[in-house]
């Protein structure tokens, strides 16, 4: 799995500026966060976005995975870029993920969720020749598990990602 020894996982902060129009994301409006593949770099870029640009169609290429947020005023106490719920609606955005580096990213999620105790492991299967976690959610003991695909990362790797994914989650630089 090439690519996923190192951890493509540096992602900004918000300009606070429309990626489509230019404008600025005022504070308590919806915007919508882009993670995107730059096709030069093959690294991952975060793009902003009005909620009103992006009902539109202004959507930028490349598109790897995205969530709504609400822009927090300039004197809120700084929250996480992703709250829990944000979080679970990305992982399950990622559900139908094939490319090795969105099953890399779920893999993280999912391991980020399970320490946040939002996931629970419940099981392991194997798939196609690649290990398959079984995993429910909080509060649905009732409702199938979900698979996540092992991708196959060093442990190195996903200490490294999942400590870039945490910062950027805590909001951290």
């Amino acid at each position: 799995m090439s690519g996923l020894s190192s951890a493509p996982y540096e992602l900004g902060r918000s300009t606070g500026v429309c990626s489509a129009t230019g404008e600025a994301l005022a504070p308590g409006v919806i915007a919508v966060a882009v993670l995107i593949e730059n096709s030069e770099t093959g690294r991952l870029e975060r793009l902003d976005y009005s909620a009103a640009a992006w009902d539109e169609g202004k959507h930028p290429a490349n598109i790897f995975c995205f969530w709504r947020r609400r822009i927090p005023a300039p004197n809120d106490k700084p929250k996480p870029f992703i709250d829990d719920d944000e979080l679970l609606a990305l992982f399950d955005q990622l559900a139908e993920a094939d490319q090795d580096r969105q099953l890399a990213f779920r893999f993280i999620l999912s391991l980020i969720l399970i320490r946040k105790r939002l996931l629970r492991h419940v099981g392991s299967k194997a798939m196609d020749g690649r290990a398959v976690s079984l995993l429910k959610r909080k509060g649905s003991p009732d409702d199938p598990p979900v698979e996540v695909v092992d991708p196959g990362m060093d442990e190195s790797a996903i200490e490294a990602a999942m400590e870039q994914l945490g910062q950027v989650l805590r909001g951290d630089e």
